[in-house]
């Protein structure tokens, strides 16, 4: 119904447009060249508005959206107008014999054409507002300045013009470019450069730093995050270039720097044939799909239109909700819904008789490093017995691929979790070697976000007003996003021949007391003035630096540069799964010393690594402001 108000309106102003036209040629000829009598003249004027309105509609005038209107969309008017005059012309001189000289026609063209172009430009105008210049008196919004004055920037200040004048007042950009220095950008000066960003936020009283400069996106974010303010700025970045592209960027979209953007890591490159090849058409068993790891493995598997998605979980609520926003995502796939405990093995092996599951990936597992510590038996449980489980019902019904997700954490493993992933390990390369199923073991260190992850732990604290609680100075981690780690995990299992323990290209560690400053900064305050760091000594099992490889393993380079095969001595029991499987029995009837066995089972596990509590000078040491 809008839409047809609207056309109906631009007709009526096309209408007068064209008598206006002829009017003003009619004036400018003093009525020579044009039908004599009212009834001849009637019937010329009603020819050629009506032949205007035709062209017009051929060319598309009122299918379109003036208020957005684009340069390139008032050449329609000029191929309306033309056509419309075109077939007047024609009409007239075969159908009446009106003998109208051609610069009457040209004449009366030329006006209309101006004035259809006026009447679309007012249009586009009354939407776009006056110029922002004159807006700059309203001072209720929130002041920013964007950082980048080129077309996304000019798209952002666009966005704040339309719809959020009234919470944002856009008072300049700030460009490395030297020749954007002192130019403007629809009416918004480009005040200097990144290096400025301090100076101008002081003095102009900046709240928040839009950054619009999506080719070096995270480039930007760590040079913004490590200027030194004043005083707490927000800031915030476009949601991404496609949704400008497609005319979707909306202000209220824009979305809040976090740590995450930080990293400042390329893209993950996935080769699609080769993932689609073992994934499309398949039916997909996923352990743990409730988890963070889990979870995604189940966004991302379903891309690839699977015959199946098997979704298991031993805790009903996350299977609930990641069931739920499945079905939204993926209407059309056919998906299960699981609740299981993998360490049951009768309820494994009728899951496995029920799907029939051809790809297995194994992401269930406990990873609390100090909990663990306190419940070994829980994790030999859960991490060890549910691996045999599920990894041996995987061989018996010949699965084609089984990747199980494993831990930086498995190398050198000082923790119980850490050894019980070690074992994992050697579960699936026994295995392997006399399989139909192609067993691999992924590595990876931290992923942010995830369960147990210090982010949501530090966020927790910065909005209770802290302190942050860390456990050394000198503590390291390797870190991923979710779907960078999830979506290597899937490369990895398109390539894993079987028996590999492929290891993933993290970048360079994190020290966590950076991470920590970083995230304060971001949450809009200040270090040692609004949040304070206290460090608490190391945990029983804790690590100060990971490992993606030991000193005796190596590593060979694959066909993608972030995925790695991990070199591993030959330091498996041949027995291990026989023993595992007599074993498993007593580990539910008997007091079994869980770490004893981990120790006989993996030669460098080093129980329980002796807690280490900061030193006076190291407390003294806490970061600040100044630091970070």
């Amino acid at each position: 119904m809008r839409f047809k108000r609207s056309a109906i309106t631009l007709t009526i102003i096309d209408i007068i447009a064209g008598l206006a036209a002829l009017i003003a040629a009619f004036l400018l000829f003093g009525g020579r060249n044009f039908p004599t009598g009212i009834v001849n003249l009637c019937l010329f004027t009603v020819i050629v508005i009506a032949s205007n309105i035709v062209g017009f509609l051929f060319a598309g005038l009122y299918r379109r959206l003036w208020r957005y209107a684009q340069l390139n969309d008032f050449s329609f008017i000029f191929w309306g107008v033309l056509l419309g005059q075109t077939f007047g012309y024609l009409l007239t001189r075969v159908a009446f014999n009106m003998l109208i000289p051609i610069r009457v026609w040209i004449t009366q063209s030329l006006i209309l054409f101006l004035l259809t172009v006026a009447s679309r430009g007012l249009i586009r105008v009354y939407y776009e507002g006056i110029p922002f210049s004159l807006h700059n008196g309203n001072n209720h919004g929130k002041k920013v300045i964007i950082v980048g004055a080129g077309s996304a920037g000019a798209m952002v200040i666009r966005e704040i013009h339309h719809s959020m004048r009234e919470q944002y007042n856009a008072v300049g950009f700030v460009d490395d470019d030297p020749s954007k220095q002192g130019c403007s950008v629809h009416s918004v000066p480009v005040l200097g450069s990144l290096n400025d960003l301090p100076k101008l936020a002081d003095r102009l009283q900046i709240e928040e730093i839009i950054i619009a400069i999506p080719s070096a996106e995270q480039e930007i974010i760590r040079k913004v995050s490590q200027l030194n303010f004043s005083k707490p700025v927000k800031l915030k970045v476009i949601p991404g270039m496609s949704a400008f592209i497609d005319g979707t960027a909306d202000i209220k979209r824009f979305r809040d720097v976090q740590v995450e953007d930080l990293l400042g890591r390329e893209p993950v490159r996935v080769n699609l044939e080769e993932v689609a090849a073992y994934l499309t058409g398949k039916r997909i068993l996923i352990t743990g799909a409730g988890g963070s790891i889990g979870s995604e493995l189940c966004r991302q598997v379903a891309k690839f239109n699977p015959e199946s998605l098997i979704m298991l979980g031993r805790g009903e609520n996350s299977i609930y909700e990641i069931g739920i926003e499945m079905e939204e995502s993926f209407p059309k796939l056919k998906m299960y819904k699981v609740i299981a405990d993998i360490r049951d093995r009768q309820a494994i092996k009728r899951i496995f008789q029920m799907y029939r599951p051809q790809v297995v990936f194994h992401a269930a597992a406990h990873k609390h490093v100090p909990l663990m510590e306190d419940w070994p038996e829980e994790a030999f449980k859960n991490n060890v017995l549910g691996t045999y489980n599920v990894a041996l019902e995987a061989h018996e019904h010949k699965c084609e691929h089984f990747v199980l997700i494993s831990t930086d954490k498995a190398i050198k493993p000082s923790s119980v979790m850490g050894a019980t992933k070690r074992i994992a390990e050697m579960i699936i390369r026994s295995l392997s070697g006399n399989s139909a199923t192609k067993f691999v073991a992924v590595r990876f260190g931290n992923v942010l976000g995830s369960r147990g992850s210090v982010v949501p732990l530090f966020k927790r604290q910065i909005e209770h007003g802290g302190p942050i609680t860390i456990t050394h100075p000198d503590m390291k981690r390797y870190f991923m996003t979710i779907p960078e780690a999830v979506q290597l995990v899937i490369q990895a299992g398109a390539m894993g021949a079987g028996g590999e323990v492929f290891v993933l290209d993290m970048g360079e560690p994190v020290r966590i007391v950076e991470l920590a400053a970083n995230l304060i900064r971001l949450s809009g305050l200040t270090l040692g003035k609004d949040i304070q760091i206290v460090f608490t000594g190391v945990r029983a099992g804790e690590k100060l630096f990971e490992q993606l490889l030991s000193g005796e393993e190596g590593s060979t380079a694959t066909k993608h540069e972030r995925i790695f095969v991990a070199s591993l001595p030959n330091k498996i029991k041949p027995d291990i799964l026989a023993y595992l499987g007599t074993i498993s029995e007593k580990c539910y009837t008997e007091n079994v010393d869980c770490k004893a066995l981990l120790a006989s089972l993996v030669s460098d596990y080093t129980k329980c690594g002796q807690e280490v509590a900061p030193t006076e000078h190291e407390k003294e040491a806490a970061p600040t402001a100044e630091n970070y």
